[in-house]
């Protein structure tokens, strides 16, 4: 019988039907040992896994069986998607199914930034009435500037234009002339022009070389005073360093992280300053975890890691449907 290793919290209907046809082993704390999961992939010929498993060239080496990495999710930069396929291994995962999920919480973050929602709530709740210093802002006619046009920053652009926000987008993989782009008025520029225009910048670009610590202190001061930072995406295309200084000094309004550089962030003086931000949102991020999203996420990956081992194609393969070695 061919086996499944799940190293983090991963559950639902499908991985049961699963558990019906192959051997299911789920140690929902081994992502956090390296060491252990790496003494015990040899062992298994799928491997199902979130975020935070790091899946690297190491581990892949270590893998002498296996035949499927399952990215419960959309994003890819946890795995060593080269590594993967240089070993024969499908990389295969839930490009989807987290989408609109993601998008309602940024759309979200970006109407409970506009009303002041969080810090209101908290004075209220110790007997505080004040009125006057909650009064927030309407985003009809504001401008929202998207980082990433691709499927989150789609739908979003969809939910806010509903609502009267205009569009700003900067994405350097979408042409100019795209006819999704243009369908949903959104204004393609540079990245300066976006930060420099937008009341609302929302990003959605993965983390790679090019988009690692791209908010850096000059570009946050280059948006505009009081404008609101949204970051669903990851963690460290944002400097949280520099954030604390332009949300302290007052140059911006406001911001909302649902993703850290490090997750979870570890205790220290940073982390804690940002957290004692009063015009922060800090959540632990749960952009993809609303139940609908989660069915859909587990029920694509688990279809897939189903076909594979059952001899089939993949249908979310990253780069070949099919292994290309067999154990």
């Amino acid at each position: 019988m061919k086996s499944i290793l799940i190293p983090e919290p991963l559950a639902g209907t499908a991985i049961d039907g699963l558990r019906e046809q192959f051997a299911v082993v789920a140690d929902w704390e081994l992502w956090r040992s390296p060491e252990r999961l790496q003494a015990a992939i040899p062992g298994f010929d799928a491997l199902l896994v979130r975020n935070q498993t790091r899946v690297d060239a190491g581990l892949i080496a270590a893998a002498s069986r296996l035949m499927v990495i399952g990215r419960a999710g959309a994003g890819l930069d946890n795995i060593d998607v080269p590594a993967a396929s240089a070993a024969g291994i499908v990389v295969t995962y839930a490009p989807d199914a987290s989408t609109n999920a993601v998008a309602e919480l940024a759309l979200g973050f970006i109407l409970a930034l506009a009303r002041k929602l969080p810090s209101a709530d908290r004075d209220t709740r110790v007997g505080g009435w004040d009125r006057v210093r909650f009064t927030g802002q309407e985003i009809e006619g504001r401008t929202l500037g998207l980082l990433g046009c691709g499927r989150i920053g789609r739908r979003l652009a969809t939910k806010a234009r509903a609502l009267g926000m205009r569009l700003r987008g900067f994405d350097p993989y979408v042409a100019s002339d795209d006819a999704g782009i243009r369908a949903l008025e959104i204004e393609l520029a540079s990245l300066e022009e976006v930060l420099v225009n937008a009341d609302f910048v929302s990003c959605h670009l993965p983390l790679d070389d090019t988009t690692t610590g791209l908010l850096d202190e000059q570009r946050l001061r280059t948006m505009k005073r009081g404008a609101f930072l949204v970051n669903t995406a990851r963690g460290g295309i944002v400097d949280e360093t520099a954030l604390i200084k332009v949300l302290a000094d007052g140059h911006l309004g406001g911001a909302a992280l649902d993703v850290r550089a490090d997750e979870p962030p570890a205790a220290g003086a940073a982390t804690a300053a940002l957290a004692a931000q009063p015009n922060v949102i800090l959540t632990p991020h749960v952009g993809a975890f609303s139940h609908d999203a989660q069915v859909r996420v587990v029920n694509t990956i688990a279809a897939d890691v189903r076909a594979i081992l059952g001899g089939g194609d993949s249908r979310n393969a990253v780069s070949f449907t099919r292994p290309k070695r067999r154990p």
